[in-house]
């Protein structure tokens, strides 16, 4: 049993991840055709791909510095770690586990103030920490969602569709 505080960061955390269809990362990737994968926006230089590598990285990034020991770099992802949808929903669904095993393990809201090494060395309270993954999650299914609605051809609201 974890504190109110915890249960409540731990909640926020699954909200983002998988949450639902608009807002969370894997909602954003559940449809995303073989096109939009690979698919690099004009002038952009990000496939979906690559972003659903990047993230599910920063998982792993954060929690080996903040929860374990602090030995994983950037050098030990392979580059086509998600080469497929399939693989990069297993890899994201690995590393968000493995995140939130680490959290949950936390027990106490107490330990939501301990400062923890983030994986560029600098230090910062835990509660932080989760923050910025969360935020980084909504970030990035955001810019998913936008790749996708510029590969469409159409990348207009949704109640601007209906006019």
């Amino acid at each position: 049993m974890t504190g109110a505080a915890l249960d409540q960061y731990l909640y926020l955390l699954d909200e983002a991840f998988e949450g639902g269809r608009w807002h969370s990362l894997l909602g954003n990737l559940d449809d995303t055709s073989a096109a939009d994968w690979e698919w690099i926006p004009p002038a952009g230089s990000r496939s979906v791909r690559a972003i659903a590598q990047h993230v599910g990285e920063c998982k792993r990034m954060y929690e080996n510095h903040a929860f374990g020991d602090g030995k994983l770099s950037w050098n030990d992802f392979s580059p086509d770690l998600t080469g497929t949808r399939t693989r990069a929903i297993q890899f994201l669904r690995e590393s968000q586990e493995r995140l939130r095993t680490s959290i949950a393990a936390l027990g106490e809201d107490s330990e939501l103030l301990k400062p923890r090494k983030t994986n560029w060395g600098e230090m910062k309270e835990t509660r932080w920490i989760i923050a910025q993954l969360i935020e980084h999650e909504h970030y990035h299914a955001g810019e998913i969602n936008h790749i996708r609605s510029l590969r469409s051809g159409d990348d207009r609201w949704a109640h601007e569709r209906s006019v």
